[in-house]
């Protein structure tokens, strides 16, 4: 008696088996389901949380970083501890000039401001800026354009104002082109935008209007004070490199103790973005970790199937070596019916953790930025379906040689 893997006949019989006892069959194939599940939907689940906690700073540049002054914290040249300097705009170019890794740079100043179009009014803020702010902070752009380098060169009073501000002061509709005035001065508004999360570098853009810096310092009075300076570093570098030739250049240009840490403040936004994927990194191994105990807990759970079964049909395998099946004939049947509980019930398991992380993906799905990232790659599913069988062959191994050795003479007499 000869049985191919691949014989229907074969597998008919596998199925016969397995359906003798179904509630135990369900209960083995539920735990290897449930494993599967568990550990697919953890690992896209981290994936989705990671993408949700981006989304929060999403629009902010990864490799920003903030400089701004601060009070004295060291005697130095006549100034007492305690204080205070100001950044000028002058500082902004010396900096671009010394800083290693700058890639954009642009100073930020901010007033509060009435805005009044007609009968209509409303306080908000006023958020100076250069021409390249814009990158830092990808807008969404819903009508017209962002501030440029000819607006900043020519200081155009024209302004870029935030969806709600525009919303609430020209209710009808079609802003760009017209006139607001700030505090009695009117600038032309040439764009309407937004920002794609909650983080921000000043105000929110929504709720606030951007000017040419040069027009701020013209209209507001502003001098040549800044309340701090942004910049991006290249690909490739961060934001902190350029700290110790900034500070050694404000110190001098404002006589500062070279060794005052504290005068001149630095934000590094990578190094926030670092920190939240690492979390994440972790998250996910934790997630992988205990996905695979729940997917040993259902290998385990086959393997000890196995052997009850191998253990209840120790006479029909005596049987079937009296009559003429070889012990790899009797192996590859054990072997066969673990491998068919484990490739059926984790492909159901992934299937199913396929459907609920594609239901968290549309149900956290924003408008602006789309999906959170709740899903789980071809390879992925393809590759925990891959272990589990290979898990499953292993599992059966052991009973399987348990019944290789069966001798058929001892068989038959054991019932």
């Amino acid at each position: 008696m000869r049985t191919g893997f691949f014989d229907i006949e074969n597998w008919r019989e596998i199925g016969t088996t397995l359906a003798r006892n179904k509630t135990r069959t369900f209960l083995t194939a539920f735990g290897i389901f449930w494993g599967t599940a568990i550990l697919a939907i953890m690992l896209g689940g981290a994936d989705g949380f990671r993408g949700i906690m981006n989304r929060n700073f999403a629009g902010l540049a990864t490799n920003l970083g903030v400089m701004y002054s601060s009070n004295r914290t060291m005697s130095y040249m006549g100034f007492n501890k305690g204080s205070g300097w100001d950044i000028t705009i002058d500082d902004v170019e010396g900096i671009r000039r010394v800083a290693p890794a700058i890639e954009s740079i642009s100073p930020v100043t901010s007033r509060q401001v009435t805005a009044a179009v007609g009968m209509r009014s409303k306080s908000i803020t006023a958020t100076g800026a250069g021409s390249e702010y814009a990158a830092m902070v990808s807008p969404v752009v819903y009508d017209g354009r962002m501030l440029n380098e000819n607006d900043v060169q020519n200081t155009r009073k024209v302004a870029v104002m935030g969806r709600n501000v525009a919303n609430e002061l020209f209710p009808e509709g079609d802003a760009v082109g017209k006139y607001v005035s700030f505090n009695g001065v009117y600038f032309q508004i040439a764009g309407i935008v937004g920002q794609l999360s909650e983080a921000s570098i000043s105000s929110t853009l929504d709720d606030s209007v951007l000017i040419p810096i040069t027009a701020m310092r013209q209209v507001f009075n502003v001098g040549n004070k800044v309340d701090f300076v942004v910049y991006t570093a290249p690909a490739g570098h961060s934001p902190k490199e350029n700290e110790a030739s900034i500070r050694r250049y404000m110190s001098v240009r404002h006589s500062i103790h070279p060794d005052d840490d504290g005068a001149v403040g630095f934000q590094n936004i990578a190094e926030l973005f670092d920190m939240i994927e690492k979390l994440f990194m972790g998250l996910t191994l934790l997630a992988g970790f205990v996905g695979a105990g729940s997917l040993m807990a259902g290998i385990i759970g086959v393997g000890n199937i196995m052997w009850i079964v191998v253990k209840e049909r120790t006479h029909e395998f005596g049987i079937r070596r009296a009559i003429g099946a070889r012990a790899s004939d009797i192996t590859r049947q054990v072997l066969s019916e673990s491998v068919l509980l484990t490739l059926v019930s984790g492909t159901c398991g992934v299937c199913f953790a396929a459907l609920v992380l594609a239901g968290l993906d549309y149900g956290t799905a924003d408008p602006n930025l789309g999906m959170a990232g709740f899903e789980m790659g071809f390879g992925t599913a393809v590759g925990i379906v891959l272990v589990f069988f290979v898990l499953g062959s292993l599992a059966g191994t052991l009973p399987a040689l348990r019944a290789m050795r069966i001798k058929p003479i001892e068989a038959i007499r054991e019932k």
